[in-house]
Formats: C-alpha cells, sequence, structure tokens
C-alpha cells in the first residue's frame, strides 16, 4: 500500500501555536516533526538521543553552553544526546525536528512548554 504524500505548507497551516511541535510521518522507530517556533525555549537537552533540526523556513540559533549555532532556510544541525541546548528564534521560523517516538520536547527540564502527548497534524 502507497502512503500518501506530505505536503508541509498544508500541514503548517492546520496549528498556529509556537514551540508545540506536531508529528506528520514515522519511520521505523523515529517520528518527523514540525514546528513553529518564535522566541526562546528553555534549556534542556536528551539524556538517551540525539535530536536533528532542519529549518524549512527563516532563521534560528542553537544556543549551547559555550557557543551557538545559526541555522538558515536549508541548513540543519545534529545536537547529540545530553547536550544541553537553547533554541532560539526572533522570528517565526518553520522547523522539521526529527528524532525518535517518545522523546519530550523539554527533555527532563520540564514546564509550561512540555508537550506530553502526541499530536499529529
Amino acid at each position: 500500500m502507497l502512503s500518501k504524500k506530505i505536503n508541509f505548507k498544508n500541514k503548517y497551516a492546520k496549528f498556529t501555536k509556537h514551540w508545540s511541535p506536531r508529528i506528520i510521518a514515522e519511520m521505523n522507530d523515529y517520528q518527523f516533526k514540525l514546528a513553529k517556533i518564535k522566541g526562546e525555549f528553555i534549556w534542556h537537552n536528551h539524556t538517551h538521543t540525539d535530536e536533528t533540526f532542519i529549518v524549512l523556513d527563516g532563521n534560528m540559533t542553537l544556543k549551547f553552553r559555550d557557543g551557538e549555532v545559526n541555522l538558515s532556510k536549508g541548513e540543519m544541525y545534529v545536537v547529540p544526546k545530553g547536550v544541553d541546548h537553547k533554541p532560539v528564534a526572533f522570528n517565526e521560523c518553520k522547523i522539521l525536528v526529527i528524532e525518535p517516538k517518545g522523546v519530550i520536547n523539554t527533555g527532563d527540564a520540564g514546564g509550561d512548554l512540555t508537550i506530553d502527548k502526541e499530536l499529529w497534524v
């Protein structure tokens, strides 16, 4: 059975909330999540897994305790497991995040921005 193609523009049109990743697909034990980000997220890490950020539109910065990485449309970065990071976007930025199923967006940090249930779009 063939699955349906996924159109990012159509998926992004279905939600507006920043820092609320939405699952669009699964492959093996990984999930592909679209997110709109703006402002500053919280410092956090993922103890057991790497996390991939791909910028689809806009610009963002990944802050680390010892530096930062600026990303623009068409660029990606893999944050190694266990590394504290803080995503920031001064203007709205659209990203694709790839990580294993069950990863909590705020790691063990918790807080108001934690998404503890799967949100599909």
